[in-house]
């Protein structure tokens, strides 16, 4: 078994270290976009060879040799090819030396200043003698040339081909002057595409030039009876196989190589930074890298599989045998365990091998100079080749399943993955890999192997040459989808905190880590651990969470035991910053485009001065130094954004004008969230492709007439930022990146969400400053193929997660300024600053009362007497007591009575008509009027009397309140806080025992989100959060029986300090009823206006310190003010209505651990009917967040928030989110592909009468019915048709919204879930179509009409981009032939597609469906 490995890893490494190549040129890597393409050189002979020189070298045989060379960058690259040496033959007067050699190669890089190489040489017994060399051009300038081909003639150069290299011969094609030509001397040579190569072409790394005769693992061996394997070449045989139980282990133990590894990477980041402050650096992930390798290169990309802790014994990794005797097992600990299965596919050949890679993924904070750590940083990942094996499954002849130990080697030993990979001296070869081994040689998978293969299958891979699917290829074949095994984790894709929020508790905002140098977002870092290669298609918008199997029941002995919990996989990843780093130009418009949008005359943005504003690179990083923001002299900001155009992308199923009309969503800082007005799209003039610009539309639709554009601004000055703010919005600016969301303000669709960075809105010192920026408005589309749901309905599996790709719907053109502005000081400072926001709160020794005098009102107003007050009637101060009252002294306060109800003025004026009737009557005789006047006198006596008894009695009843009121004043102290959601602030009341004997003093407080800090640990947490210096005890506090009543013991005349702390997770959305009490007592003038713009309730909440007695020793006021809070990541989600939404949200690895090793992150919610929680995980593991939402009917939208915490007391969140959950009512549609199906839906009137109109999200897909502006009844029902006709298979969601068109308001929407089944091909054609040809290819289908009468049909193809009619519609009478012309476009890259063709009646049912596989060769 050794003799067996060793043989088979022999003849691997012989041709691994044989046939290494040198790469090319990385500008010219980064230019391969297109496809690889396959060659033929045919090398015949070379004539005209002089005599004297063939006699000269004394020698009778020549060779050539080819290399591949970039004449642009002067680099040779590939592998240079050897013939074998031929005689020469000499004629009269020259010597031709024949070769007919064969070089076969393939190369994406098809540029012209790719060339060959060729070079004569004679050999000889030691060294080669160079004849010369020429330059052979592979392939043409002209874009319109195709590929090259044909035979040609080559003059060679005297010398060496040394001399490219040579810095003046910048252009090597034109060298007559420099060089001299070997007159007459010629190599004949042909030059053919070569399609035969592509299906071997896996097996055969690019660049690398080979002969028909060359070994290649994989090539069956030629059976026409020549030596030439690669003229048709055939692939050997494939097989599948498994590798289960994958588990590894590291010597002398996991724990002590991570640390000698990460105490190894922190002395070099020390040694190679000094003076600066470095972080440590701490493992994020650990991946495992497999992949089968033939010696010249790998057969497929290499899958990337996530590994996780655990113990030997956890995956069966015992019982395996060792593949060399030498090798020792490592000591007993914890392991690296794979928990699903690896599929490979192999060639039965003893080079082919599989090849294993052990990486570590690390992250280090990026420390700013001078700045201290916060709980929200950003981190920098790297990555570092550990270890790495190779092993060849052919050294166990028979048997399907093998159980593997490897020993995992490190060092500088060349490998295949080409990397650096850490050494250890100690034990490192004691570090192995276990696993086991199944394979089915026969192509039938035994049920080993069955129950081995992952649930996840790869998609093949489709040709999408147009815009709108070109992110779904990047995709469909990255190896975050085409992974086999277990896929990546996300925590590449997670929220990473670079948003700091905002708290009155901390110190200096600067006090955080900022980094010095605002690069580019740094999510790119993120995307390239994914392996994404577009970040910006890479962001994942909204997906849907399924729970996935990660494996299956290993044997019938677990079957039989309880049910196991699987994992639960979530796959939504949080939005990140989207538009401002966008890597390849191709994306951004061009120059002509531009020049035709900003000739449109927007508003310019001037400094204070009249001067424009500087502009600043949207692409360049930004210098920020805080010190030079903070000495500005222009200390107000007024930021301005306008939105410019939008630029359409044309999109599947929508037309081509869409969107008609706009508008945007977003919230800046603490500002109110912000809906702008409508915005139309003004037809471009020259291309349809250039951008529109917006215009405000005026009342009657039509556009407005004034500047175009929309532009708002923010003056952010000190009416509107606290003492002590500005550092932190400045912060803001900073770090923050604005969300925008675009609207279609015609259907209210949401076209998809934009992301803007604000650091370029730091002026610097400058007086205005500007920048333009293109941003992507992207969304995520949803799709599940038919097929894979009942494969998995088949076997009783969970349904798989649906497919979700990130499509980009447009680009926003936006600008954004920011002009400096000197503060205005016509406001006093007592009005425009707070009061102090001190973490100490002393109760005032001398409370200020009245100290005599008048008590006029103007006296009052200038005396410092909060408790004093003017003395006022009692009906005026309450009016209870004035409804009691009988006598006419209600009336002397006049307007006292405004509390009576309707009915009492009423009876008041039948009263008063009463008596002026009586004293009409009276007057007409004197006798009666003296009697009726004293009999009135005595009454009023009477009541007199009875309302100073009533007066007397309430004065009494009264009187102890009032007392008690005033004495409670004199002992109240009053502090004002700025809550925020989710923010703890924090104090200390000094509280004072006035006795001569020891109190214990009881605290409570009339609001749970106000209480005392009794936990030692906590206490300290925010004194040093604060930077309080004040004395702190240790068990100073005792709960009273166990439950949450706080008591103290105070000594005769001992102060205390008292931790307090007010901290809320309710907004606005989600709060509890509240007495008037709590609400009357907010002093602040604009109290309303900030009730309605907040999400944090202002409140009145009073501290009692109660003594043994029960009587109050001090009593602390806290006011709390609202202030709006800073969103960092806006959700939104639409599901059905009336059921649970069940989500899961992904942040990234913690790095610093509790002692306990278990990473703690905890999570509010605003709203308490959303059940909100974080799973508990290993350190160095992702976090996940779960959400539970209960339903709510349609078309209502739940909107709460989400508080992110990774401190251990809740100080400050990390991340705050606003989640929006748009509820729509579901309808399940089955149709055929093709076909026009129709469907009823039954919309129920509102209130009131309207005027609506129904919109779909893709209106080539669906039609409606009535498609105009209808009335929808009060209360009544109206009947909606919807037409669904899909071209293409599968599981997608569509949308119907029912708009108001008077008032824009949503009446109603539906979800739609539409499976669509492909049709039965009648007829199945196939044709080849000419890759980078440019001309396309049109062909012709036979059609007969199968009726006997003249009928009409209608042609539709599922790929519009790829195949187009000559005619669309067509009339043919019965029994006659039609033939159909075909158009197809041409491609830019080799593949295959399957094409539908739907013939319909004129009605859209489905005659005939053809089926033409095109192959683009």
């Amino acid at each position: 078994m050794t003799a067996s490995l060793g043989n088979a890893i022999s003849e691997w490494k012989l041709i691994f270290e044989e046939k290494r190549v040198i790469p090319p040129h990385s500008q010219n890597s980064r230019l391969t976009t297109g496809p690889t393409q396959a060659f033929r050189l045919l090398l015949k002979q070379v004539e005209g060879l002089p005599v004297k020189q063939s006699e000269e070298l004394k020698a009778d045989e020549h060779q050539l040799r080819v290399t591949l060379f970039d004449s642009e960058h002067q680099h040779f690259f590939g592998r240079t090819w050897k013939s074998e040496p031929h005689q020469a033959r000499t004629t009269n007067q020259s010597t031709t030396v024949p070769f007919n050699e064969v070089i076969y190669f393939h190369t994406p890089l098809c540029l012209s200043s790719v060339v060959a190489v060729v070079e004569l040489v004679s050999p000889s017994t030691q060294n080669a003698v160079g004849v010369g060399f020429g330059l052979l051009q592979l392939f043409s300038s002209r874009p319109d040339s195709g590929p090259p081909h044909g035979e040609g003639r080559l003059s060679l150069f005297h010398g060496t081909p040394r001399a490219l290299l040579h810095p003046t011969l910048r252009d090597p094609l034109q060298m007559n002057a420099v060089l001299s030509v070997m007159e007459g001397t010629q190599l004949l040579y042909s030059l053919q595409p070569h399609p035969a190569l592509r299906p071997i072409m896996h097996l055969l790394p690019p660049n690398v030039l080979v002969s028909g005769h060359d070994l290649i693992p994989g090539v069956a061996p030629p059976t026409d009876g020549t030596a030439d394997a690669l003229r048709r070449p055939r692939l050997l045989p494939e097989f599948p196989c498994v590798l289960d139980r994958v588990c590894v282990s590291l010597a002398p133990s996991m724990e002590v190589f991570e640390t000698n590894l990460l105490q190894m990477l922190n002395n070099d980041r020390h040694s190679t930074r000094l003076g600066m402050e470095v972080r440590s650096v701490v493992v994020q992930e650990r991946r495992l890298h497999v992949g089968v390798h033939n010696g010249w290169g790998w057969v497929e990309r290499p899958q990337v599989l996530v590994l996780e802790l655990g113990s030997p014994g956890a995956k069966g990794s015992s019982s395996l045998r060792q593949d060399s005797t030498d090798i020792l097992s490592p000591s007993a600990g914890p392991v690296l365990l794979l928990n699903a299965s690896v599929e490979l596919k192999m060639m039965r050949h003893p080079a082919f091998s599989v090849v294993f890679q052990l990486e570590y993924v690390f992250s280090v904070p990026l420390a700013g100079e001078g700045k201290m750590t916060s709980t929200a940083v950003q981190r920098a990942v790297f990555m570092q080749c550990v270890r790495w094996c190779v092993w060849s499954p052919f050294s166990h002849p028979g048997g399907d399943t093998e159980s593997i130990c490897l020993s995992l080697q490190g060092g500088t030993l060349p490998n295949p993955c080409a990397v650096m990979v850490y050494t250890q001296q100690t034990d490192a070869e004691k570090s192995v890999i276990k696993f086991r081994f199944s394979s089915d040689t026969e192509g039938a998978t035994s049920s080993t192997t069955l129950k081995a293969v992952p649930l996840e299958t790869p998609q093949p891979k489709k040709l999408h040459p147009t815009s709108q699917d070109e992110s779904r290829l990047d995709l469909e074949t990255s190896p975050l989808r085409s992974t086999h095994g277990p896929a990546l984790s996300l925590s590449q894709l997670a929220a990473t905190s670079r948003y700091p929020t905002m708290s009155h508790t901390t110190g200096s905002p600067w006090q955080q880590q900022l980094p010095a140098l605002l690069a580019p977002s740094p999510m790119a870092s993120a995307h390239q651990l994914s392996h994404v290669e577009h970040p910006a298609a890479g962001s994942i918008a909204h997906l849907e969470v399924s729970v996935m199997e990660r494996e299956e029941m290993r044997d019938e002995k677990e079957e039989e035991c309880n049910l196991r919990e699987l994992t639960f996989t979530p796959v939504h990843a949080p939005v990140i910053t989207l538009g401002t780093h966008i890597p390849c130009s191709s994306r951004m418009s061009s120059r002509s485009s531009l020049a035709h949008l900003f000739s449109s005359c927007f508003p310019e943005i001037r400094d204070g001065l009249g001067q424009i504003a500087e502009v600043m690179d949207p692409t360049e990083p930004v210098y920020f130094d805080p010190q030079r923001e903070e000495a500005d002299p222009l200390q107000t900001n007024t930021l301005i954004l306008q939105f410019l155009a939008f630029t359409r992308v044309r999109q599947a199923g929508m037309n081509a004008n869409w969107p008609n009309s706009i508008h945007f969503t977003f919230q800046l800082y603490r500002f109110p969230p912000v809906t702008t007005q409508r915005l139309q799209l003004l037809e471009p003039e020259p291309r349809p492709d250039y951008p529109c610009v917006l215009s405000l539309i005026n009342k009657d639709g039509t556009p407005s007439s004034d500047c175009p554009g929309l532009q708002l601004q923010y003056c952010v000055d000190a009416g509107v930022l606290k003492p002590g703010e500005r550092v932190w919005f400045l912060r803001y600016l900073a770090l923050h990146s604005l969300q925008i969301d675009v609207w279609d303000s015609d259907t209210l669709l949401l076209i998809g969400s934009a992301a803007v960075e604000l650091k370029h809105l730091l002026r610097q010192g400058r007086p205005a400053v500007q920048v333009n920026h293109e941003l992507e408005v992207i969304t995520t589309e949803y799709l599940q193929d038919t097929d894979l749901v009942s494969e998995h309905a088949a076997r009783r599996r969970a349904i798989p997660a649906i497919n979700v790709y990130t499509t980009v719907r447009g680009r926003l053109h936006v600008r954004l300024g920011s002009v400096g502005g000197t503060m205005q000081k016509s406001l006093s400072s007592s009005t425009l600053f707070p009061p102090s926001r001190s973490h100490i709160i002393q109760p005032s020794q001398t409370p200020a009362g009245f100290r005599g005098g008048s008590l006029s009102s103007n006296s009052i107003q200038t005396l410092n007497a909060q408790n004093s007050k003017r003395a006022q009637r009692l009906p005026e101060i309450d009016s209870e007591l004035a409804k009691l009252l009988q006598s006419r002294m209600r009336e002397v306060g006049g307007a006292l009575l405004q509390g009576w109800s309707e009915a009492e003025d009423m009876r008041q004026r039948k009263l008063d008509r009463m008596a002026a009737v009586r004293q009409h009557e009276e007057t007409a005789s004197p006798t009666m009027q003296e009697k009726s006047i004293s009999m009135r006198r005595k009454e009023d006596r009477i009541a007199h009397s009875q309302d100073l008894r009533l007066i007397e009695a309430y004065r009494e009843r009264c009187k102890a309140e009032s007392i008690t009121n005033m004495l409670s004043k004199a002992i109240t102290t009053t502090h004002t806080l700025y809550a925020t959601l989710g923010t703890a602030e924090f104090f200390e009341f000094v509280l004072k025992n006035p006795f001569n004997v020891p109190q214990t003093v009881t605290i409570e407080s009339d609001d749970p989100e106000l209480s005392v800090i009794v936990k030692t640990e906590e206490w300290r947490y925010f004194k040093d959060l604060t930077n309080t210096s004040t004395p702190m005890e240790a068990d100073m506090f005792h709960l009273k029986d166990g439950g949450p009543v706080v008591q103290v013991y105070l000594r005769p005349k001992e102060s205390i300090h008292v931790p307090l702390k007010y901290q809320t997770f309710l907004s606005g959305h989600a709060l509890p009823s509240q007495d008037q009490s709590s609400l009357k007592n907010a002093k602040s003038p604009h109290f309303a206006r900030k009730q309605q713009s907040n999400t944090v309730l202002a409140k009145c909440i009073k501290v009692f310190f109660r003594a043994e007695d029960g009587q109050p020793l001090a009593i602390c006021q806290v006011n709390v003010e609202p202030t709006p809070h800073v969103i960092d990541q806006t959700f939104r989600f639409y599901h059905p209505e009336l059921t649970f939404l069940k989500k899961a949200i992904r942040l990234p690895p913690t790095t610093h651990s509790p002692p306990d090793g278990c990473a703690r992150l905890q999570v509010h919610c605003s709203d308490p009917t959303v059940i909100c929680h974080a799973a508990t995980m290993a350190p160095g593991e992702p976090q996940d967040i779960y959400l539970k939402v209960p339903g709510a009917a349609s078309p209502q939208i739940k909107k709460f928030f989400i508080t992110v915490f990774t401190d251990p007391w809740l100080a400050s969140p990390t991340q705050t989110w606003q989640v929006y959950v748009h509820y729509l009512q579901r309808l399940d549609i089955m149709c055929v592909c093709g076909a026009l199906s129709w469907h009823s839906l039954l919309l129920r009137g509102t209130q009131v009468i309207r005027k609506v109109k129904c919109h779909t999200s893709h209106p080539l897909e669906l039609q409606v019915d009535p498609e105009e502006v209808f009335a929808l009844p009060s209360q009544g029902l109206q009947d909606i048709q919807l037409g669904v006709g899909v071209l293409r298979s599968g599981c997608s969601f569509r949308y119907l919204n029912v708009v108001d068109v008077d008032t824009r308001q949503l009446v109603a929407a539906w979800l739609l879930c539409i499976s669509c089944k492909q049709p039965l091909i009648s007829r199945a054609f196939e044709i080849q179509v000419p890759v980078a040809g440019g001309r396309g290819s049109n062909k012709k289908i036979s059609f007969t009409n199968p009726y006997p009468s003249s009928r009409g049909f209608k042609l539709y193809s599922d790929h519009p981009d790829l195949l187009q009619f000559k005619e669309e519609r067509f009339q043919i009478e019965g029994g006659e032939s039609y033939s159909i012309g075909l158009r197809f476009a041409p491609s830019q890259s080799p593949g295959m597609e399957e094409i539908l063709i739907f013939i319909n009646d004129l009605e859209d049912k489905n005659e005939e469906t053809y089926c033409v596989k095109v192959v683009y060769r």
